[in-house]
């Protein structure tokens, strides 16, 4: 019997890819948002494709606004960019 790969949608360009090969970033309880490095951290959250265009365009048209049907500050916006640039890029 064959696994079945877990899908998600990059809230950007909208490419069904398996899970593993996003990021998540959440919204915990508590309204803070954050990257998921472990995939596997309480809250909700909003898949991204794991390349510098998306992640850049994320920003410029506030995604994360719609994904979590909530106006996000910019401060967030740069939180999240600071941990990617940390954990995801080169």
């Amino acid at each position: 019997m064959v696994k079945k790969i877990p899908m998600r949608m990059c809230i950007v360009c909208h490419n069904m890819v398996d899970k593993r090969e996003l990021i998540r970033i959440i919204r915990n309880k508590d309204g803070e948002y954050s990257l998921d490095t472990t995939l596997k951290a309480n809250g909700r959250g909003a898949y991204i494709c794991n390349n510098p265009e998306c992640f850049a365009k994320m920003i410029k048209t506030k995604a994360l606004n719609k994904a979590f049907k909530e106006n996000i500050p910019q401060e967030v916006y740069g939180k999240i960019q600071g941990e990617y640039d940390k954990y995801y890029k080169n």
